[in-house]
């Protein structure tokens, strides 16, 4: 077959699924993983004949059932860097690279103290280390999280200390930071419908949802343990529920934070808070 037919084929079992631009970068991902083939390379060799590996049949097959391609890859890229994934931590986002790029910029040069709680797969904490001279801790409730996000700080050369704990029921002894930050679940089962299908049969739904009628769980549980583990002068940062931005801050204030931001996203929806004790 040749890559031409290959590309045929390709579009004609995914083009019903998915927008042809998705489709295209579905393409254009598996080629470089299976072939070692760029877009230049296939525009150039689209008459070359290539052998098709059964890997390369089951990926496509994954795509027709709608698995995220960062979970068939195994990979993904954040914040500049490459972070192993599987369906034990969520994918990360645009979104969340936009709260990584703030506190980044926020802690300049600075050697502070920084806790990440509910790592998932360590992009935010290994992404701060990477980009600053911040000491680094990160925190989850999944020892399958923490595998994954060990092996990522490994493979990225990271200096982490990572603490397997329940922050709604935390049982280990903490130092102080200077930073806390946390991407936790807060997406509410009412807002289910929102939600693509490939991520509600895919994702981990333990780092994504909250309870409709405690939507703030997670925020109120984290604030509390900042109050009592931030420095003076500490900041809090918090990925947050688009539609409960206001909530967010007034739980926030009640709790004595002052010095409150809320941020939005590039995608004009209110998603991150910056607060400071």
């Amino acid at each position: 077959m040749t890559i031409q037919q290959l590309k045929r084929v390709f579009n004609s079992e995914l083009s019903h699924i998915y927008p042809q631009t998705e489709v295209d970068s579905f393409y254009f991902l598996l080629m470089e993983a299976f072939f070692q083939l760029k877009r230049v390379d296939l525009a150039l060799q689209s008459h070359q004949e290539i052998e098709i590996p059964k890997e390369f049949h089951e990926a496509l097959n994954k795509l027709t059932e709608q698995i995220p391609i960062q979970y068939i890859l195994g990979k993904t890229s954040f914040y500049g860097l490459d972070f192993f994934l599987n369906n034990k931590v969520l994918i990360p986002r645009p979104e969340t690279e936009e709260l990584v790029d703030w506190i980044v910029k926020d802690l300049k040069n600075e050697n502070y103290s920084v806790l990440d709680i509910g790592t998932g797969s360590g992009c935010i904490a290994i992404s701060i280390a990477k980009s600053t001279k911040a000491r680094v801790s990160a925190l989850d409730v999944s020892n399958q999280a923490l595998e994954v996000a060990k092996k990522n700080a490994l493979s990225n050369n990271a200096q982490i200390h990572f603490i397997e704990d329940d922050i709604l029921n935390p049982l280990k002894s903490y130092s102080k930071f200077n930073v806390i930050v946390s991407n936790p679940p807060y997406v509410r089962h009412l807002e289910k419908t929102e939600i693509q299908a490939n991520v509600l049969k895919n994702e981990p739904h333990l780092a994504l949802f909250v309870e409709d009628e405690n939507p703030l769980l997670f925020y109120n549980a984290i604030a509390d343990f900042a109050l009592k583990h931030l420095t003076n002068n500490g900041l809090l940062y918090f990925e947050i529920n688009q539609y409960l931005g206001k909530e967010t801050l007034a739980l926030l204030k009640s709790k004595g934070f002052h010095k409150m931001e809320l941020k939005k996203d590039i995608f004009g929806n209110d998603r991150m808070i910056k607060a400071q004790i």
